[in-house]
């Protein structure tokens, strides 16, 4: 019987984007079209750039669990995968006690890698919080279960996909330990019904959650640990308070051939805020689900179940209150989740300097679906929007994005053969999408400049990637001023210049520049670019994907503005190469 625990699973497929802090050397002058097998080669460090041996790689294909490989570091870091087929990878890293560390979107703008890449892995040295757990009278708290919610990341931020947790047991003193923690902010609890899987008994699964030091979750004290830092003393007193019961049954509105039971999710909110997740696993031909030690408070129930032939169905959230009684008789009912196929196209070029070079392998083109954050419902669960990742097309370009939860949609894809750009991504004319400016009727939606809106189960096609040869691309330096030295990241941007461009949302780009002061651009279509720089507040982040979002018309009609303010112009003739650009910026 094979049970998917989804909050566990999801966890895993937003980390192993996070997991690689470079990208690879620069882009050759490709002129071949090799589909042979390959290799990726690296090395995994530290924060301080140190080598770290024994760390265990794993080269994973996108949606192709049999693609891929592992391979263990030598004593310098290195390591080195053979054997690989063209095709798009996830390149992870894993050693006990180290913690992946979190990949700048800006500096490393994919997270993925072809053959012949050569990659840098830093991992970082996971947080500690250690304490213990007694009763009233000081005795210790044996074989309870202690968990570590993160409830902001070093940054402020909260967790985007989910409440990530680690949880570990008391020894016969009451003492735990819970190691490799991501620097953030956390509550601790001990006890408790949670991530179970509806065949274990726990002796304090019936209790309320007691949380540091000693009280319910709305007065939780929060804890912050850093990257190698162990925070002592968080004790917990038990205070051995029985909880309430939230049950049901959960079905399905989807005929499957082999039915895999259902995972439930019970998801506790404060304030509007998710804050922990419970889960159970209701088997096949079960009777229901019943979750148990419940404190009071506001929760969401969501009930999944997953089928290798149609992906995920999940049921709609179920809001419920528990104020000093049982819950019972829910009845939550699986439905699926929506798709969108679609295909990509190649347009080549016929100018001869843009000859005999690489075309883009379908294997090697990611395709991801990104949802509206601003107009997601507050009764969702966040981890629903974990589920539908990003997919490679197969041999003829065709796709199918799954398991997609109801928002609105956009999309992000990007060639990885140098002398190729993104021309558009387009909708047949008629579809419905959300924009403040339709386009005519008789023209075909623009799915980059709009947001589609998905909802339940609707299975959506005809979304047309198309890729055009001719891409040009540009390196340069930030010059300060002389004798003068950068401080600070300096994004450089790039907007159309020609004003019939303005309005195309896939000719806007933008670089962060490397400490010193380098930067690159690449698969730029070919034309008549404003060049501009800006200095990066703390609280930017991915900037090339906040630079295309549908909404964000102000900031590229600004980058317009200082563009034709500045004066500096460049222009791209097809497949030309700048290597030498010099940009001022103070």
């Amino acid at each position: 019987m094979k049970r998917l625990f989804l909050s566990f699973s999801c966890a895993a497929i937003a980390l192993s984007f996070l997991a690689v802090s470079a990208v690879a050397q620069p882009q050759a002058d490709e002129t071949s079209n090799d589909s042979a097998k390959g290799s990726i080669n690296g090395r995994v460090v530290d924060q301080n750039g140190q080598p770290l041996a024994n760390a265990m790689v794993s080269v994973r294909g996108y949606g192709n669990t049999q693609r891929g490989g592992t391979a263990a570091t030598d004593r310098e870091g290195n390591f080195k995968v053979d054997g690989l087929d063209p095709f798009a990878y996830i390149v992870t890293a894993t050693l006990p006690t180290y913690i992946a560390t979190p990949r700048d979107p800006d500096a490393t703008p994919l997270g993925f890698f072809r053959v012949g890449d050569t990659t840098r892995i830093e991992l970082m040295k996971g947080g500690v919080i250690t304490g213990s757990v007694k009763r009233a009278n000081g005795d210790p708290v044996v074989s309870v279960t202690v968990r570590a919610y993160m409830i902001r990341d070093n940054k402020g931020q909260p967790p985007r996909y989910g409440i990530p947790m680690r949880a570990r047991q008391t020894d016969d003193r009451g003492v735990y330990r819970i190691y490799g923690l991501v620097p953030g902010s956390y509550i601790v609890s001990a006890g408790g019904l949670g991530n179970v899987n509806g065949y274990s008994i726990d002796q304090y699964g019936s209790d309320v959650p007691t949380y540091a030091p000693s009280s319910p979750r709305d007065a939780a004290t929060e804890v912050s640990v850093g990257s190698g830092e162990e925070l002592a003393n968080v004790d917990i007193r038990y205070r051995e308070e029985l909880g309430h019961t939230v049950s049901g049954v959960a079905s399905s509105a989807v005929a499957t051939d082999q039915p895999n039971g259902f995972n439930l999710t019970l998801t506790s909110t404060l304030n509007g805020t998710s804050q922990a997740n419970y889960t159970f696993f209701q088997p096949p031909q079960a009777r229901g689900f019943a979750f148990s030690g419940v404190p009071d408070g506001e929760y969401d129930v969501v009930a999944q179940q997953y089928s290798p032939a149609g992906g995920w169905i999940v049921s709609e959230p179920r809001h419920i209150q528990v104020r000093g009684a049982d819950i019972t008789g829910l009845e939550l009912i699986a439905k699926a989740l929506a798709s969108i196929a679609g295909s990509i196209m190649l347009e080549e070029s016929k100018l001869p300097e843009c000859a005999g070079k690489r075309r883009p392998l379908l294997s090697e083109t990611v395709i991801g679906p990104w949802h509206n954050e601003k107009t997601v419902p507050k009764d969702q669960p966040p981890f629903l929007y974990g589920m539908g990742g990003p997919t490679v097309p197969d041999k003829d370009g065709s796709f199918v994005l799954r398991n997609l939860a109801p928002a609105q949609y956009r999309f992000n894809v990007r060639p990885l053969a140098k002398y190729w750009y993104l021309k558009s991504i387009t909708w047949p004319s008629g579809t419905a999408a959300a924009s403040p400016k339709s386009p005519a009727p008789d023209r075909p939606r623009d799915a980059a400049r709009n947001w589609t809106n998905i909802r339940t189960s609707e299975r959506w096609t005809g979304l047309t990637v198309t890729f055009a040869e001719g891409a040009g691309s540009m390196r340069g330096q930030i010059d300060p001023g002389e004798g003068k030295k950068s401080s600070g990241r300096v994004f450089v941007y790039l907007s159309p210049a020609e004003p019939d461009k303005a309005e195309d949302i896939v000719r806007y780009f933008v670089s962060l520049a490397a400490e010193d002061g380098s930067f690159a651009l690449t698969n730029l279509p070919p034309g008549r670019y404003w060049v501009t720089g800006a200095a990066a507040g703390d609280s930017d982040s991915n900037m090339m994907s906040k630079l295309r979002l549908p909404d964000e018309t102000e900031l590229r009609a600004k980058l317009r503005r200082d563009g034709e303010a500045a004066k500096l112009q460049i222009e791209f003739k097809p497949c030309q190469n700048v290597s030498d650009y010099h940009l001022g910026f103070k």
